[in-house]
């Protein structure tokens, strides 16, 4: 059977990845159906059900074993309870940006997203930029700054979005090789899955929760959350073994557009000229970073070429 390389794309992966980051783009439509749920019981309910969502498949596709084997692995055990911490505070986060009517700030955060991945290379690995990159990042830190100027205050929404999925991805490449898509999210939400089920009790308990008091409706939707988590996950792990990494790397940029459409024309946000002006920056910033990543790499494959070290 042959095996399609990332560097061939096959048929199915730009539909693949196309699905994925629409489905990414499109959840502030769904967190407000979840109403009166607040976000911290949604989140809870959203570890749970995502927990159980893998495990469904991880039975049906018959890997569970590799499941397992994250389980018993110490190390990789470690950095993925980190990883749990800083994507529920992602998802805790923006689930609150959308209920409470910071879908713009959430788009930002994710804009903001590529060059701060940048910026934790130089911090975190020691990484040497080229000098575009610095010009990248000199746009992206002067958008923070009119926009903080703009709206009276930090866009911190923005920041932290940016910096807890920043820092996720960055601990998340510590075990990327070892450990799958599907037995990583569900190792993640099994860390968490002990608080949330606490929470939830609790909730319960105090009558405070939503889950048995709105209807089976609001249940199912809350349940559904274990799906609208997981389906765009497998999707992009899918779409990234087919498809070459430029492509993914522009098709990211998808899911904040979206975003920025949703807040701007469905949920009627404000957008002061100071706003346009510090989102106007950061879409700079995106296309010196993208310009001069499409160039270093057509440059490193250039180079590659046999013979190029005999002067040819």
């Amino acid at each position: 059977m042959a095996v399609t390389s990332p560097s061939s794309p096959d048929r199915w992966g730009l539909p693949l990845g196309l699905s994925a980051f629409v489905l990414w783009g499109a959840m502030p439509l769904f967190f407000p159906l979840l109403e009166p749920a607040g976000p911290v019981e949604i989140i809870a309910h959203r570890v749970v059900w995502s927990l159980v969502f893998c495990l469904v498949l991880l039975l049906v596709t018959r890997t569970f074993g590799s499941f397992v084997a994250v389980l018993r692995n110490g190390r990789a055990m470690g950095v993925l309870a980190v990883a749990s911490v800083l994507i529920i505070v992602n998802w805790t986060t923006y689930v609150y940006a959308v209920l409470s009517g910071h879908v713009l700030d959430a788009a930002l955060g994710y804009f903001i997203n590529p060059l701060l991945t940048v910026l934790l290379g130089v911090l975190v690995l020691r990484e040497r930029l080229r000098v575009a990159q610095w010009v990248a990042l000199g746009f992206g830190a002067a958008a923070v700054v009119v926009i903080s100027t703009g709206v009276g205050g930090l866009p911190w929404i923005a920041l932290v979005l940016a910096g807890a999925f920043g820092l996720y991805s960055l601990v998340k490449n510590r075990v990327g090789r070892d450990v799958g898509a599907l037995p990583g999210l569900a190792a993640e939400t099994a860390v968490a899955t002990p608080f949330a089920l606490a929470y939830l009790l609790f909730l319960g308990a105090t009558g405070a929760g939503t889950f048995t008091t709105e209807g089976s409706g609001h249940a199912l939707l809350l349940a559904a959350c274990g799906v609208i988590t997981g389906l765009p996950l497998l999707l992009f792990s899918a779409a990234a073994r087919r498809l070459p990494l430029s492509v993914v790397g522009m098709l990211q940029y998808l899911t904040p557009v979206l975003q920025f459409l949703l807040g701007l024309l469905v949920f009627g946000e404000h957008m002061p000229p100071t706003r346009w002006a510090g989102f106007a920056l950061v879409w700079v910033a995106l296309v010196i970073l993208s310009v001069d990543g499409t160039r270093h790499a057509r440059a490193t494959r250039l180079a590659a070429r046999p013979g190029r070290s005999r002067g040819r």
